[in-house]
C-alpha cells in the first residue's frame, strides 16, 4: 500500500471558502524544509499546421486544455467555445504589443468549485515555460501549500499576508458587500503572488481550468489511459462505483470520511473521467503527499496530449469536435491581447515529446509552536532554477541537474 508522506500531508490546506489570514505564530524563517521529508519531434500527419497548442496546453486540470488545431474551422469552433476574461488586471480590452515571441511563461490554474458562493481555491498550479525557439516546453508545479507572502490587494480587501499559495485564488476573488466571487480577480492576486515568489515578473498567459470540465473533456475521448506508478492509491473522496464516500457524523478530523474507497493498482489503466480527476487530486495515500500528487497531473497531462493527438482522436471529427467544445467549457483564458488562434499559430512547432516535466523538491516546515504550517521548496536549487526561467537559460540548467526531471514511470 502507498505510504502517506509528511510532505504535504501532515496537515490540510486552507479550507475551502478561507477569508482571513492563516492562524499561528509564523517562524521567523520560513525559507527551507526543516526535519520534513525531502523527495523529493513527430508529425501527427494531420493537415499541414495540425499541432498541439501548449498554451493551454497540455494542462487539462491543471491542467486542461491542450488545443488541437486541424483546420480554419474546428479552430474557430474552439476558441468560439473559450471563455476569456481578465485574468491579469490589464483591462477589458488590451491591445496586444508585438507578435507572439519567445521565451513564454503561462500560468495554468486548476480550481474545484462546489457552487457559485463558495470562494475558489487554487487547487493547482503549474507554470509552462516555453524557451525562445518555442518548439519544447518545461513544465512545473508549485505546492498548493507553498508558504508565501501573498501581497495586498485592495481591490478585494486584503491586507496580505504569510499564507499558503492556494489561498491567494480565495482572498483575490472576494467581493465586498456579499456578491458573488470574482475567479478572475482571484487569479490576478495568485498571479502576483506568484510572480513575487518566483521572481518571473510576467506571465505572457493564463487559464483557469474547471475540474468538472475536466470530466467531460475525458469523456468526450473515451477515456485516458494513463500509467498508475504506485501499488496501490486509495481515494479519499470516492467509493469504487464513482460515488462520494459518506461522512462521518461529527464531519470532524483530517480524514471524516468513511466506507469503501476507490483503489487505484500500479499498472496501464484506461480511466473514465471521474477515475482519472479523483487519481490526480489524491495526496493522502501518496508516496511523496502534494508532490506525488503533481508528479501524477503531470503525467496525466501528457497522456492527454498524445491520446488527442492520437489517430484514434485526429481522424474521429464527431469525438474530435466533442473534445474541442468540452475543452472550451472547461477553460478560462487570457493571452494578454493575443487570442487561442494566435497562441495556436505561435506554437505550431511544439510536438507531444517536447515538454519536459520538471520536478521541485521540498518538505514541511512547522511554526513556532511546532504544527505544520505549510510546505518551503529546497534551497538554493529552487531559486536557481527560477533565475534560469527568468534568464531563458532553462535548457542548461535541466540538463546540468537531470534529477530534476520527472519521469513518466
Amino acid at each position: 500500500m502507498a505510504r502517506r508522506s509528511g510532505s504535504g500531508s501532515s496537515g490540510r490546506s486552507t479550507g475551502r471558502g478561507a477569508t482571513g489570514r492563516a492562524t499561528g505564530a509564523t517562524p521567523p524563517d520560513f525559507g527551507a524544509p526543516t526535519g520534513a521529508t525531502k523527495k523529493a519531434r513527430k508529425r501527427s500527419g494531420i493537415p499541414r499546421w495540425a499541432r498541439w497548442c501548449t498554451i493551454l496546453g497540455a494542462i487539462l486540470m491543471v491542467a486542461s486544455g491542450g488545443l488541437l488545431v486541424t483546420s480554419e474551422a474546428l479552430l474557430a469552433r474552439y476558441e468560439g467555445a473559450v471563455t476569456t476574461e481578465d485574468l491579469f488586471g490589464d483591462g477589458a480590452a488590451v491591445e496586444a504589443k508585438s507578435d507572439i515571441k519567445g521565451p513564454l511563461n503561462i500560468l495554468l490554474v486548476g480550481i474545484d468549485p462546489r457552487n457559485a458562493t463558495t470562494l475558489p481555491l487554487a487547487d493547482s498550479i503549474m507554470i509552462m515555460h516555453i524557451p525562445a525557439g518555442l518548439d519544447r516546453g518545461y513544465l512545473f508545479s508549485l505546492p498548493r501549500d507553498l508558504l508565501v507572502d501573498i501581497p495586498p490587494f485592495p481591490k478585494s480587501g486584503y491586507p496580505g499576508g504569510r499564507e499558503k499559495l492556494n489561498a491567494a485564488m480565495s482572498h483575490g476573488a472576494r467581493v465586498s458587500g456579499g456578491g458573488l466571487p470574482d475567479r478572475a480577480k482571484g487569479f490576478e492576486l495568485l498571479s502576483k503572488t506568484v510572480s513575487n515568489y518566483t521572481g518571473i515578473q510576467r506571465f505572457d498567459a493564463g487559464a483557469i481550468v474547471n475540474f468538472a470540465g475536466f470530466k467531460k473533456i475525458v469523456d468526450a475521448m473515451g477515456g485516458v489511459t494513463m500509467y498508475v506508478d504506485e501499488d496501490e492509491v486509495l481515494s479519499e473522496h470516492l467509493q469504487p462505483n464513482g460515488k462520494a464516500r459518506p461522512m462521518k457524523a461529527c464531519q470532524c478530523g483530517a480524514h471524516p470520511y468513511i466506507g469503501p474507497q476507490a483503489r487505484y493498482t500500479k499498472g496501464t489503466h484506461t480511466f473514465k473521467g471521474w477515475q482519472a480527476l479523483d487519481y490526480v487530486r489524491q495526496r493522502y495515500t501518496v508516496e511523496g503527499g502534494d508532490y506525488g500528487r503533481q508528479r501524477h497531473q503531470q503525467q496525466f497531462v501528457k497522456a492527454m496530449v498524445s491520446q488527442v493527438l492520437s489517430k484514434n482522436v485526429m481522424t474521429d471529427l464527431p469525438k474530435l469536435d466533442k473534445v474541442i467544445r468540452a475543452a472550451g467549457e472547461a477553460l478560462v483564458f487570457n493571452g494578454r491581447g493575443h487570442s487561442v488562434a494566435e497562441f495556436g499559430f505561435a506554437l505550431k512547432g511544439m510536438r507531444q515529446d517536447s515538454i519536459t516535466m520538471i520536478k521541485l523538491a521540498g518538505g514541511g516546515v512547522n511554526n513556532s509552536a511546532g504544527k505544520y504550517a505549510g510546505e518551503a521548496l529546497q534551497q538554493p536549487v529552487a531559486q536557481q532554477f527560477f533565475n534560469a526561467i527568468k534568464t531563458d537559460k532553462a535548457d542548461a540548467f535541466v540538463a546540468a541537474h537531470p534529477e530534476m526531471i520527472n519521469r513518466d514511470k
